[in-house]
């Protein structure tokens, strides 16, 4: 049966029943079916597709203006949803997992079986109360982590967009956008959707977009709308009637590629990326544009490549889960000797009593007593893995958390941003990181480019000297040069060699002919807002901060046309033609224009890469271009990027002969491109080199030497962009994190599989030649290959080395035969850089170290295109930068400033760390020194599942005795000051390798618990068993036992926390005085008359404490108690500080003995490279728009021009552009705000050993 006859089928039942139901006729009905059932026949095959979609959408079929239609689809709506709960599913979900820790798993069945009475010797609320307590305060600290996330998606999902709904623009929240909406976005609003760009305010249907949170770029991008779709305008009448239908890809993660087809009155229409407007993205310069909704909400590809809200455990959290399983073994074992001891006990000894207990025939089994005795012992002992320590831990965290969020040297007091720790649950984790994956623009870079320096006819610009004649570090207090002569100067351009103004004013040629290349040499768009107020659009921001040099140094750009580029030349408007544009592209590496000035003469301006430019100068220039050459390269040793300028006069009669062959081959059907280049090859020869600009990529403060202090706390720092391969590495070098007196720098750039195979093989060959060369001479080739698989081989490389990959090549490098060795070489090199990644990549690279290496990942990044990352790694740190708040919102924490990270880690991070290995060893101490008494006792009272304490001595032991100095400890604890972690970075190594708090750790820590348990109760009674009062009575009754032992533990376990404690405050003294004396106070109050007297059940023994405590005896025994104890174990630190010290121990050592002194900050010296890499930004720069440009389709013009060549001819009418809308001018603005630098070069053990 065909879909069309399944319909008949169901509906006619479906009639049938309703006018059953109704109490109608059925004739009366079934027109109204038969009718219908011509358009049901039609959703038949609409249906068939839709089963498809559900299951997996194969292709997507979108009709504007129809919402019936789209809904009959399920497409997603245009909600997103960050958070991992709802008020539904938030209680079973967050159950499930904080009863993944076993531990929680594990007290639930002990308070099962604390209800059975016949097995049970302590009252069930000792366990439920603690129980629900943990499970309560860890929900309450998820519901109020989620309720941020729920609050920050609705400050999303509410944003207002106007949308076309039944022939009207109304305002709707973003999340009740629907698929097949019209919408109308305008100029600096983000697009709410993934839309089909329809019709715009710019002619041809163009607008601009910001792509920055999709690619980190700031740039600006163009979209063009289909020629049929932009001639519906703004007309709303025409757009309501619109009723295209298109056929596309369904949802993918792919943000460079859009597949689809428009069908509108019965043509079709190819549809591609450049037509596509992605959510994420920013309307820039355009006043307005409509778009049609093809992907909504979470189907959009910004989404898409956000990967989904994980539960993150720290390493702490899943070995804990395992010593529980341990421990969890270890209370079977010994419950299975107990009962083993209490079924033999009951054979031989117990037998004998039956007769008197009056027990039950079964009962009076010595197997089924071993069986209950078990049970008992299972309860007693449980306390080994008490429940008030997961209370603790998340205490602890929570004030860690806290500590985070109040640190003021991690507040950016510019955009008044703290530092926040969105999640409470992975502080200890920030001190264990190995690899930091970050994110270039926004995270490293400001995205401001400042026009930094400049050679003109063989001098150098841009350095400020004394009287002296030395060289002056700029510095904010540095004074600026005075632009007030120019009254269309940017007031935010900054430049400190007043020489190049006195140039100017002095009109020398060159001078203004260099800043006269700069103002025609682009092809950036000006908007002028109010007289004088100007605001350049530029395709990269070094043109942008190019043309705002010309602009501050007296040659302001002023207007354009496709025709024209008036200029404002020391006050005076002068107006260009421009006869043509030469534009950049990925070969070239270079620009051009052709114009002809107000006196007729012919003149090409050029700028480009240095290597390209030198190589079509005329000879006489040699000498010229050997002494720019030397500044180039100063230039670029200091990081900056660098353009060498070049121009040619041209020869009326040559450039018409020239013009015909360059119409001639624009209009080419074969191998136009090349055809073109060479042309423009053969008019860009013989050029006179003016000289060269130098550009700062503006790095935000304190990169550098962030970067350095964390490589020398042996962290890898990667850098995955979406930048162009040249920038990405420009940025390496400005960073330090490439130098020139590296090994290699290897570039893998293969396009295939076996391409990029054979460049990594070669890679690690290179590297490991050495490495193999030095090892083969032990004639030992399998400790060779040991360590070539091991860490400890990685550390044994001396030599430095580098990898740089592009996008393509690692889409191969990522695919299961090639990862390994990826990652072999990738651990290998000291830098790797990867650029032109999607966001899914960085993702994958992420998931990869963390598979493959075990180690502790951190991923920062401040956009969009860095949330899939931010998921995926351990830790997500968040930039609140200028690409918006996605990153932010996706992140475990977040600050403003790349240059906090280091505090985060190294002093939060590491103490953290720190704090909660402390607190965790002593916790398991305690109580295994607490518990295993009841294992002790066990064989000295006939296995009889008797306490050694009463039941409220063990109730309120974790609770109040004991509780608030081990979280006093583990809330302030310092091992080294802030001052000296930052200084010695090596001090964060012992979290990379798990040194604090291990399996070999907690072993110790429990072996330790043991012996004093087994020191606590056998001292207490060997000294009991004949002991006697001052006046002959005795003395060893049971009650007196145990609060002599039950004092001698709360002594010891406090000076034990007092040994522990390095760091001591008012609130350790307060917590542990006070608890010593809250326990007296309670045990006195426990055994006296009054409580007796108002509970005498549950407080029979009066006075027992009194009569006990006040024979100097039982205090003799308590003291030589305590000694025993803590003396091995101070013996043992003594003798392992002083012969075996760790570098904490030296720093701290070195710590108190200058103390007294102020600790000498010493800065990170800046190391001043020298790099031959130059010209970054020609080689970085895309193709420009210089064909939208001369062909005048991006301007709004008054006289259509017929020309479509890519180049202007001097018959065109003259055309002005009238609005290009708000946007960012790239300036030389400088941040304010510096690194305070508290940290040194790297020290060495022999370092400290020397001092």
């Amino acid at each position: 049966m065909d879909g069309a006859c399944l319909w008949d089928c169901r509906l006619d039942h479906l009639c049938l029943l309703h006018a059953a139901s109704a109490a109608l006729p059925i004739p009366a009905v079934f027109p109204t079916v038969r009718e219908t059932l011509r358009i049901c026949r039609r959703w038949a095959d609409i249906m068939a597709i839709w089963k498809k979609d559900v299951c997996i959408e194969e292709e997507r079929h979108v009709r504007a203006n129809d919402r019936d239609y789209n809904e009959r689809f399920s497409y997603a709506d245009n909600r997103i949803k960050t958070a991992k709960y709802n008020v539904f599913t938030f209680l079973p979900t967050n159950l499930f997992e904080q009863f993944q820790r076993f531990a929680n798993a594990y007290f639930l069945v002990l308070l099962i079986l604390q209800l059975i009475p016949e097995i049970s010797s302590l009252s069930w609320f000792t366990t439920i109360v603690p129980l629900v307590l943990v499970l309560a305060i860890t929900a309450v600290k998820d519901a109020t982590d989620d309720y941020f996330r729920h609050k920050s998606d609705q400050q999303v999902n509410t944003r207002q967009s106007q949308v076309l709904i039944k022939g009207k623009l109304q305002n709707e929240k973003w999340m009740n956008v629907r698929v097949g909406d019209i919408i109308k976005l305008e100029n600096n609003q983000f697009v709410a959707a993934d839309l089909l760009l329809l019709s715009s305010s710019e002619p041809y249907g163009l607008c601009y977009i910001e792509t920055a949170e999709l690619d980190g770029e700031t740039n600006l991008k163009v979209r063009q709308a289909l020629t049929v779709t932009s001639d519906l305008g703004d007309d709303v009448t025409k757009l309501a009637d619109f009723n295209g239908e298109v056929i596309c890809e369904p949802p993918n993660n792919k943000l460079d590629k859009f597949t689809g087809t428009l069908y509108w009155n019965d043509n079709k229409y190819s549809l591609d990326n450049e037509k596509m407007l992605l959510r994420g993205c920013v309307l820039r310069n355009t006043e307005w544009c409509f778009g049609l909704v093809i992907f909504a909400g979470l189907q959009t590809k910004l989404m898409q490549n956000c990967g989904r809200t994980k539960f993150k455990r720290t390493s702490i959290d899943r070995l804990m889960n395992t010593l529980v399983l341990w421990i969890f073994g270890f209370l079977i074992c010994m419950g299975i000797i107990l009962a083993i001891g209490n079924t033999i006990w009951e054979e031989k000894v117990g037998s004998n009593f039956w007769a008197y207990l009056q027990w039950k025939e079964l009962t009076s089994n010595a197997i089924f007593s071993g069986f209950l005795t078990f049970w008992s012992y299972i309860i007693i002992l449980n306390t080994v893995v008490p429940i008030s320590l997961y209370v603790s831990v998340e205490v602890l965290r929570l004030g860690h958390s806290y500590f985070i969020n109040w640190d003021r040297r991690m507040y950016y007091s510019p955009k008044d941003t703290p530092a926040e720790a969105r999640t409470t649950t992975l502080n200890e984790e920030l001190g264990q990181v190995e690899f930091i994956f970050s994110d270039k623009t926004g995270t490293l870079t400001q995205n401001i480019m400042v026009f930094n320096k400049c050679s003109i006819n063989g001098k150098t610009y841009g350095e400020v000297y004394d009287e002296f004649g030395h060289k002056v570090d700029i510095t904010e207090k540095t004074p600026c040069v005075d632009f007030s002569f120019n009254p269309l100067m940017d007031r935010k351009f900054r430049f400190h060699d007043s020489s190049l103004v006195e140039a100017i004013k002095l009109e020398e040629p060159l001078v203004q002919e260099f800043f006269r290349l700069l103002a025609l040499c682009h092809t950036v768009m000006p908007e002028e807002r109010n007289e004088g107020e100007l605001v350049y659009q530029a395709q990269s921001p070094d043109e942008g901060a190019l043309v705002t040099a010309a602009r501050n140094f007296g040659f302001v750009f002023r207007s354009r046309t496709p025709e024209t580029i008036t200029l404002y030349e020391m006050g005076q408007p002068v107006t260009y033609q421009l006869l043509a544009i030469l534009d950049f592209n990925n070969i070239r590496k270079r620009m051009s224009v052709i114009v002809r000035n107000p006196n007729g003469q012919l003149r090409l301006y050029s700028k480009g890469a240095d290597t390209i430019l030198f190589d079509r100068l005329d000879p006489s220039n040699e000498e010229l271009m050997y002494t720019t050459s030397e500044h180039l390269n100063e230039f670029a040793g200091e990081g900056l990027r660098t353009l060498a300028l070049a121009y040619k006069d041209l020869d009326e009669d040559v450039f018409d002969e020239w013009m015909k062959q360059l119409l001639f081959a624009s209009t080419a059907l074969d191998n136009r491109e090349e055809k073109l280049g060479a042309l423009y090859e053969e008019i860009e020869q013989g050029m006179m080199l003016l000289g060269a600009t130098a550009i700062e990529d503006k790095l935000q403060d304190g990169v550098p030497e962030t970067i350095a202090c964390l490589t020398l706390a042996n962290i890898k720092i990667w850098v995955l962009t979406g930048d162009k391969l040249e920038t990405a590495m420009n940025i390496g070098y400005s960073c330090n994190m490439l130098r020139d007196d590296m090994n290699e720098v290897f570039i893998i750039s293969g396009h295939t599989t076996l391409e990029v195979q054979r460049e990594l093989r070669a890679a690690k060959e290179t590297i490991m030649g050495p490495s193999r060369d030095k090892f083969s001479s032990d004639a030992n080739m399998e400790k060779t290959e040991l360590y070539s698989s091991d860490s400890v081989f990685e550390e044994t490389i001396i030599a430095e080395y580098a990898l740089v990959i592009n996008g393509h090549s690692l889409a191969h490098a990522l695919e299961a035969d090639l990862e390994q060795i990826l990652v072999d070489v990738a651990c290998l090199c000291k830098t790797v850089i990867c650029c032109r990644v999607t966001p899914l990549q960085k993702a994958l690279v992420v998931e990869l170290i963390k598979r493959h290496k075990r180690a502790v990942t951190l991923a920062i990044g401040d956009g969009a295109n860095d949330v899939s990352m931010i998921k995926t790694a351990h830790i997500g740190v968040g930039i609140s930068g200028q690409e918006g708040m996605q990153a932010v919102l996706a992140s475990d924490y977040s600050f403003a400033q790349f240059r906090y990270l280091h505090r985060l880690l190294l002093v939060h991070g590491r103490w953290s760390y720190h704090r909660m290995c402390n607190f965790l060893c002593y916790f398991f101490y305690k109580n295994f020194a607490f518990t295993l008494v009841h294992f002790w006792y066990g064989f000295l009272c006939g296995f009889s599942a008797q306490t050694v304490y009463d039941q409220w001595f063990i109730t309120l032991f974790n609770i109040v005795y004991t509780s608030l100095p081990v979280l006093a400890m583990g809330m302030f604890d310092q091992d080294v000051n802030e001052q000296f972690s930052l200084r010695y970075p090596n001090l964060y190594r012992p979290g990379q390798l798990n040194q604090l708090f291990n399996k070999r750790k907690f072993f110790i820590c429990t072996l330790h618990g043991v012996c004093t348990s087994f020191i606590l109760f056998f001292i207490p009674y060997g000294a009991f068993m004949s002991a006697v009062r001052e006046d002959g009575t005795n003395i060893s009754d049971q009650q007196a036992f145990a609060v002599t032992i039950a004092t001698s533990l709360v002594i010891v376990v406090s000076v034990q926390i007092g040994i522990d404690t390095n760091f001591w405050t008012a609130v350790n003294h307060f917590f542990i005085w006070g608890s010593l004396a809250v326990y007296f106070a309670i045990l006195f109050a426990m055994h006296s008359n009054g409580i007796y007297s108002i509970f005498p059940n549950q407080f029979p023994f009066i006075g027992t404490a009194r009569n006990s405590l006040n024979q100097k005896f039982v205090w003799l025994v308590i003291f030589l108690t305590t000694v025993v104890c803590i003396m091995p174990m101070v013996a043992v630190r003594f003798i392992k500080t002083d012969c075996y010290p760790t570098q904490t121990d030296k720093v701290r050592l070195l710590q108190q003995a200058t103390r007294r002194q102020r600790p000498q900050e010493q800065n990170l010296r800046r190391v001043r490279r020298t790099s031959s890499r130059r010209s970054a930004y020609a080689f970085a720069h895309q193709q420009g728009y210089g064909e939208l440009i001369t062909s005048g389709r991006n301007m709004k013009v008054h006289t259509s021009s017929t020309s479509t060549y890519p180049l202007s001819s001097p018959e065109r009418r003259p055309a002005t552009r009238d609005s290009l809308n708000d946007t960012t001018t790239t300036t030389g603005v400088t941040n304010d705000a510096g690194l305070s630098r508290e940290f040194d070069q790297k020290i060495t053990v022999e370092d400290l050993e020397d001092r």
